[in-house]
């Protein structure tokens, strides 16, 4: 198998954040087109589906066990991720996640805005990362 490759977030992103919000389960509701663009989904594919659709293997179930708590506490998680396109490359974004809720404050799901990670957060963070799925196994 072919070691997968980082995309070009500066090309990809072009100033704008990728956005999606997910039911309470993490099941995808909506998906704006940037995020289309940069995971290689059509919006069908996406809407529907777990978000963990884009999942790296890299990433340590640590890291979503963390941000599941933060926002099922009704607080906003940040933090970095490295997402799996669907033709195998990868990307690291910036992460925010928030909770969603309805007119009467009852949870409705959550919302996700994404933007291209720093170089420097991503070489700290990946060796984190490496660690943790490390103990993880």
């Amino acid at each position: 198998m072919e070691k997968p490759t980082p995309v070009d977030e500066e090309y990809f992103f072009e100033g704008r954040a990728i956005v999606s919000e997910t039911d309470t389960k993490g099941i995808i509701i909506f998906a704006n087109r940037k995020f289309c663009e940069i995971s290689g989904y059509t919006v069908n594919e996406l809407i529907g589906q777990p978000h963990n659709i884009i999942r790296h293997p890299d990433m340590p179930k640590a890291a979503f066990a963390q941000m599941w708590k933060t926002i099922q506490a009704g607080t906003l998680w940040h933090g970095l991720v490295k997402n799996l396109r669907k033709d195998g490359k990868y990307y690291w974004v910036d992460t925010e996640v928030a909770p969603m809720y309805d007119e009467n404050g009852k949870l409705k799901g959550y919302m996700a805005a994404r933007k291209p990670a720093s170089r420097k957060n991503v070489e700290e963070t990946a060796a984190l990362y490496r660690k943790m799925v490390e103990s993880e196994r």
